[in-house]
């Protein structure tokens, strides 16, 4: 565990990685017993960071789908930390610093919505510091 905490603090905003990790599972006793247990998982995707308040997971932006106002929608892997058995970097810096945070201010904005005369709208990133 101390090795892959070490290898993910290593990974920028903006890499391509591999990560492996377990999946929970759900079976009956006559499924396998311990040799169901184990659901090995191989998720690849864009590194946004480590975030969580309760539990540390491994953000990985997978499809991005960019509107004409810079801001994203994003399908992404959200991987437990502790269920992490490897992190691989793939590409450093496959996305440019300015789209990357895009992508992150994108994903912490999520579903916020404002409403304006009765309709409702996405709220807005701001991508620029």
């Amino acid at each position: 565990m101390k090795e892959v905490a070490k290898r993910v603090k290593e990974l920028s905003l903006g890499d391509l990685v591999r990560v492996e990790w377990f999946d929970a599972s759900i079976g009956k006793s006559l499924s396998g017993g311990l040799n169901g247990i184990d659901v090995p998982v191989v998720s690849w995707g864009i590194f946004l960071g480590v975030l969580g308040s309760k539990n540390r997971h491994i953000i990985l932006a997978q499809n991005c789908f960019r509107y004409a106002d810079g801001f994203y929608d994003i399908d992404y892997t959200a991987v437990p930390l502790a269920w992490t058995g490897n992190a691989t970097l793939v590409a450093k810096a496959h996305l440019s610093q300015e789209e990357a945070k895009q992508l992150l201010n994108s994903f912490l904005v999520g579903g916020k919505r404002t409403s304006i005369k009765g309709k409702k709208h996405q709220q807005k990133a701001v991508n620029h510091e």
